[in-house]
């Protein structure tokens, strides 16, 4: 029997990225909720010779697209209901390292973020009211 969990893990994409874009984008976006939603992180892998592998989420994570409109306004309804939100901005496929990134973000106002991609994790029923015009990336 599947098992179905309270919480979501979402990605949102712009849909005028080349795939190369979206895979990266997708990586980066999903990166820190390890460490701010520890719970998402299931146990270390190991395979039948002992080998020892990473832990890696223990939920599904669903990956969406949208136009650039869906994306500023999913992310004003992550603001308002409190979830763990990432972003990612065209500013940062221009830099080089993460300080660089964290200081592109930083000069730009929130309601002026050229956004390409966020990630969200919280209750199932937000992350699906975030996401509300959203379609299933191919």
């Amino acid at each position: 029997m599947p098992v179905r969990f309270d919480t979501k893990i979402a990605v949102l994409l712009r849909e005028d990225m080349p795939a190369w874009q979206r895979l990266n984008v997708t990586a980066f976006l999903v990166s820190g909720f390890g460490t701010e939603a520890p719970e998402v992180v299931g146990e270390p892998y190991q395979d039948a010779d002992g080998t020892g592998y990473l832990r890696m989420f223990r939920q599904p994570v669903m990956v969406f697209e949208g136009t650039k409109e869906l994306l500023t306004a999913a992310h004003s309804r992550a603001l308002g209901r409190g979830v763990h939100l990432s972003i990612f901005t065209a500013d940062l496929f221009a830099t080089g390292d993460d300080r660089s990134n964290r200081a592109a973000v930083r000069a730009v106002g929130r309601d002026r973020l050229d956004l390409v991609g966020l990630a969200v994790h919280g209750p199932r029923n937000a992350v699906d009211k975030i996401l509300k015009g959203a379609w299933k990336h191919p």
